[in-house]
């Protein structure tokens, strides 16, 4: 029992990649709130660091979170650390013989890696790091190539290519537990995707999106400006059930000009659905249809589990909605006249994301996410320029930037409480205003 005990209480390393910085502690927080548990960094945190040490999880946790993080490279159960090696020794002989003795048995079989972060180390140094080991007490047989369990020595040499430390600044030591999904990256890219078009997200940013959402199985999420439908990929590759709208006629019906170089038009079976067959997940495509955002086309109730999306604005994807600017006669009951075909006229920015809030307010359920792209202009942003609502919690802020005056912030928020006004009744009272 005591031994239990212990190992519900260790602390792991997260090795993380060193791109997409922002959106790192964003993505293990909420995947780690899927599992109930909070973010319990130990000792001194440093966000940008490639390693994080966090206490408070069970290893079934730690698996869980890696089973879908496609920020995190590898994760570890941390037996020592310390800055240089001999306060690494100190500190595994200081860690307890009865979380070791599982692994380190004569009938186990073991390796152990060697990792640098910044540095490349020749073979004979990393042979020379294993050797230097031997105080510990294996008693098990080395394999190489499948062993039943994965030691790693890591040694973090900073951040800056062009000043690297002659000796590491700390060095972790610990036993493997899991990678991180950054297959998924390859695996889903673009370039070998059977639909895309100009604006397609990339594979790793859908991810995280769909991970920032938290999106679970048997979850339903929606894009309301789904495009080519990365997003629903994404979603999908969890086991959530997706569906979207889109104002683009072509593009909903996989039609008209095609965005692949050397091919002038799309293919027969070019669609959303033919990209989650491609990706074994069309089981859980429930549809897409040609939508206005900017209309009220759903019944007013809290329908979705999470909504994410990526809404056109401007740089390589115009912005529009239905109507005219002219008027347009309708009955007295509110119909349009059977001959009546609306036409296209601009969508502003601030329009747009007005009807995202207020759409998400009134269809997320309570405990729900947003997720979207916001883009800005970095000499004049400000937090005060990130659109709210009162139904809605930002949970998360975090840049990709762009150039040297631009970028997008991808915006997570919450729903936390129920609207008191329908959402067709504050957009019948805004128009009138």
């Amino acid at each position: 029992m005591a031994t239990s005990v212990n190992r519900s209480c260790l602390t792991y390393l997260l090795h993380l990649a060193q791109d997409n910085l922002d959106f790192r502690l964003p993505e293990i927080k909420a995947l780690l709130a899927l599992r109930g548990k909070s973010f319990h960094p130990s000792g001194d945190f440093q966000e940008k660091t490639p390693f994080w040490c966090l206490d408070g999880l069970a290893e079934e946790d730690v698996r869980g979170v890696m089973a879908r993080s496609v920020c995190a490279k590898s994760a570890f159960e941390l037996w020592g650390h310390g800055q240089t090696h001999s306060e690494l020794r100190t500190s595994l002989l200081n860690y307890p013989s009865e979380n070791m003795s599982p692994f380190m048995h004569k009938d186990s079989t073991y390796r152990i890696n060697v990792y640098t972060f910044n540095k490349t180390l020749e073979f004979p140094d990393r042979i020379k790091r294993i050797d230097a080991m031997d105080y510990l007490p294996f008693e098990g047989t080395v394999s190489l190539k499948s062993p039943q369990h994965i030691f790693c020595l890591l040694e973090d040499y900073g951040t800056d290519p062009n000043d690297i430390p002659e000796h590491p600044n700390y060095i972790y030591f610990g036993r493997w537990i899991a990678d991180g999904q950054r297959e998924l990256i390859r695996s889903h890219s673009v370039k070998n995707r059977h639909f895309i078009g100009n604006t397609s997200m990339d594979a790793g940013l859908s991810f995280i999106m769909a991970n920032h959402a938290k999106v679970n199985e048997n979850d339903l999420v929606f894009d309301p400006f789904v495009g080519t439908g990365s997003l629903l990929v994404a979603c999908s590759h969890f086991r959530a059930y997706v569906c979207g709208t889109d104002i683009d006629y072509n593009t909903i019906h996989g039609r008209g000009r095609s965005s692949r170089k050397n091919q002038k038009w799309r293919g027969p079976d070019e669609n959303i659905r033919a990209n989650l067959r491609q990706y074994g997940t069309e089981e859980m495509y429930i549809d897409v249809m040609i939508s206005d955002a900017s209309k009220p086309v759903w019944r007013e109730a809290p329908l979705f589990d999470a909504i994410i999306t990526d809404p056109p604005y401007g740089i390589r994807e115009s912005t529009r909605r239905t109507g005219s600017h002219k008027d347009v006669t309708k009955h007295a009951d509110g119909i349009y006249l059977e001959s009546h075909v609306p036409v296209s006229q601009a969508y502003h920015l601030s329009d747009i994301f007005t009807d995202l809030l207020n759409f998400s307010a009134h269809h997320l359920v309570v405990g729900g996410r947003l997720v979207y792209w916001l883009p800005v202009y970095r000499p004049e942003y400000s937090e005060e320029t990130v659109p709210l609502h009162p139904c809605l919690r930002i949970l998360s802020n975090c840049e990709q930037t762009l150039s040297s005056h631009t970028s997008r912030r991808l915006i997570t928020m919450e729903k936390i409480r129920k609207p008191e006004v329908s959402w067709q009744h504050r957009r019948a009272k805004e128009r009138c205003c």
